[in-house]
């Protein structure tokens, strides 16, 4: 098992390095956890509605989705399937509020004990289609608590362990998560506290990626199985130098927040970097450096620690007020960054922005202009947030530093996408 983790550790392409240790993976929390609490507000107030699309839970779910490999397809489970009637949480105005209990307890509560307590008062409901995958919400609210679910995961702690778990009841994804913290607690050194590194773990193995090892220790087995491992290292090694040399000459998402630092400085404005990327070596200095060390907003401004992540805020001198808001969106899902401007999009002082800007490599401009399209992000749309390539900003970001002021030269070099 130690071997096991020590390649998997070591893989870039495993959900290790390319999800758990993602620079954007604790971003995204904070901002699930605000859409959480906006599907939890629309069913007190009866506004959820009764459909999946276009609704708060699908902004969501869909955030969710887009986080890499590990929890592609977590949309599945809520999608209304009108013929079978499930989830029976749309139509059924009982299940829709029990729904909305179990999610506001767990945003509210802290211990183990209340999530549990809520998870087993849900599965009582008996909700038809309601099940464990709501375990993917809840690990955004209490990573150490609750691990992500998906079949693969399922696969994955049944093949380390020899269990039997099953698909889609409650009592089998407690039974699992018991045996998962118990798996977590015996190599602790190499795993975490977060639950999201075993669940990656179990997704791997149960995905094919990683073979798990024999469980009788025959020698022969063992064998066949480091043969089995040793393949799998090479094969990581081919595909991490082909991304290597994909991204060669590609420009980092911590340069790019460099640039807009810079540039907003120059025409005139306080510059506000992610809470979580100050820190961050840039030229010879941190990403940090001459910004502000703190935003002017009051702490009980709605949103606050959702916007507080946006990765550049540019702001007036004289008011403090946010004048724009630059989300760059490097190899990421473009779904995050629109999440976390939606907490700008409705928040008091929205009028006062000159611009929000989805900054991105050249080809990524139709998948933007496909998600503003949805329903879920009309708010923002109204907006008119704006598209800004790489390459535009490389090209022009010296002589609008050097003769520009306000907001004029970014916009012109911007797509409107709305």
């Amino acid at each position: 098992m130690v071997q096991l983790l020590d390649r998997w550790r070591g893989d870039a392409n495993g959900t290790y390095r390319s999800w758990f240790l993602w620079e954007e993976r604790l971003k995204n929390f904070r901002s699930i956890r605000r859409g959480i609490q906006q599907i939890i507000a629309e069913i007190a107030a009866g506004t959820f509605g009764t459909a999946y699309r276009g609704s708060s839970l699908e902004t969501v779910v869909h955030s969710i989705a887009e986080q890499r490999q590990i929890f592609k397809g977590a949309d599945h489970a809520f999608l209304w399937k009108p013929k079978l009637r499930i989830p029976d949480i749309y139509e059924n105005p009982d299940n829709q509020k029990a729904f909305g209990r179990l999610l506001d307890t767990c945003v509210c509560c802290n211990t183990e004990q209340q999530v549990i307590a809520a998870i087993h008062e849900i599965d009582r409901m008996t909700i038809k289609g309601l099940g464990p995958a709501v375990a993917n919400l809840l690990y955004f609210l209490h990573p150490t608590l609750v691990p992500p679910f998906n079949t693969a995961i399922v696969n994955g702690y049944n093949a380390l362990t020899g269990a039997r778990v099953k698909l889609g009841r409650w009592d089998e994804f407690l039974a699992m998560r018991q045996g998962i913290l118990s798996l977590n607690a015996s190599f602790r050194t190499l795993l975490s506290n977060d639950l999201g590194a075993i669940g990656g773990l179990l997704f791997d193995v149960g995905s094919g990626r990683y073979p798990a090892p024999p469980r009788d220790m025959d020698g022969e087995a063992m064998k066949a199985w480091e043969a089995d491992l040793a393949q799998v290292r090479e094969q990581a090694a081919k595909a991490n130098k082909a991304i290597a040399d994909a991204r060669d000459g590609d420009h980092t998402h911590t340069e790019v927040q460099g640039w807009l630092r810079d540039l907003g400085l120059a025409v005139g404005y306080d510059v506000w970097v992610a809470a979580n990327d100050r820190s961050r070596p840039f030229g010879s200095g941190k990403l940090g450096d001459r910004c502000l060390e703190c935003l002017p907003a009051s702490p009980t401004t709605p949103g606050l620690e959702a916007i507080r992540l946006i990765d550049v805020l540019w702001l007036d001198k004289s008011s403090g007020r946010i004048v724009a808001a630059y989300e760059v969106e490097h190899t990421t899902s473009i779904y995050s960054g629109i999440v976390r401007m939606l907490d700008l999009a409705l928040g008091d002082d929205a009028h006062a922005l000159e611009g929000l800007f989805l900054v991105a490599p050249d080809g990524r401009e139709e998948e933007v202009r496909a998600q503003l399209a949805r329903p879920a992000f009309s708010r923002i749309a109204d907006l008119r947030v704006r598209y800004l390539s790489y390459g535009e900003l490389k090209s022009n970001r010296d002589a609008i530093a050097r003769f520009g002021h306000g907001m004029k030269p970014i916009q012109a070099i911007a797509r409107q996408l709305t």
